[in-house]
């Protein structure tokens, strides 16, 4: 079963140019799986946070496009935080684990890229049915 210290940051190849660096990132290269659905967040309003939820299958690919934010993964057992600060840097989010992002620096922008095409039976938002969900899978992996 994935853990929080499963978690790990990837290092996007970054091109230096005088007039602009780029970063570029490839399904099944970079980012580990095919992306079905791509979306950004932006003007979060101080002190409010995004996310709070898990996937039961989903995975997700979080980039930091603009400004910074914080990244908060938790397992039910251990919880890890990343600060996303840099264009050429993704964090790999795992399915069946309960993250948020917050602290989000002023006209910051999360780009996330998806594994499949939005599904709401694939979420789970109450933290006390993500633990049980969390009991059950470890139950079965036994």
């Amino acid at each position: 079963m994935k853990k929080v210290g499963d978690a790990k940051i990837i290092n996007l190849p970054k091109i230096f140019d005088p007039r602009g660096n780029l970063t570029v990132v490839e399904e099944l290269k970079e980012v580990p799986f095919k992306v079905a659905r791509t979306f950004w967040t932006y003007d979060v309003p101080g002190g409010e946070s995004r996310g709070g939820h898990a996937h039961k299958e989903l995975w997700q690919f979080v980039v930091a496009l603009s400004g910074s934010f914080t990244v908060k993964l938790d397992d039910g057992t251990d919880v890890r935080e990343f600060h996303m600060k840099y264009p050429y840097q993704g964090l790999l989010l795992e399915p069946t684990i309960w993250s948020s992002l917050e602290d989000f620096s002023s006209g910051a922008v999360a780009l996330v890229l998806c594994s499949d095409r939005y599904d709401p039976a694939d979420y789970i938002y109450d933290y006390d049915e993500f633990i049980e969900y969390r009991k059950n899978l470890a139950k079965e992996n036994d």
